[in-house]
């Protein structure tokens, strides 16, 4: 399963009403680390998909939620449980490390 873009509008729905795991990767066009890691989050979205959901979040476009969260630096990875935020990585690792980070959280 794809990664799915979440907007200001839409992470409510999307995140905090899930009905399974969501980590949300706050990323922007610019952002070298980011791009990076896409590909990695991409298969690891494919790999989990029945255990969490993958989202990303454009920080340029989206300005209220990660101003609410106090997203400071990119790449931030965000892990949502039952609407509250449980864990978090910042900066970009290689696939292994962030897969075994995000299962060692769920």
């Amino acid at each position: 399963m794809p990664t799915k873009a979440v907007t200001d509008a839409s992470f409510e729905s999307d995140v905090l009403n899930s009905d399974k795991p969501v980590l949300v990767d706050f990323w922007a066009d610019w952002c070298g680390p980011c791009k990076m890691i896409a590909p990695a989050l991409e298969e690891i979205s494919d790999e989990l998909a029945d255990k969490v959901t993958i989202a990303k979040m454009d920080i340029v476009e989206n300005t209220a939620v990660p101003g609410d969260i106090g997203v400071q630096s990119i790449p931030l990875m965000v892990l949502f449980k039952d609407g509250k935020a449980v864990a978090q990585k910042l900066g970009a690792a290689p696939k292994g490390q962030l897969k075994d980070w995000l299962e060692g959280e769920l």
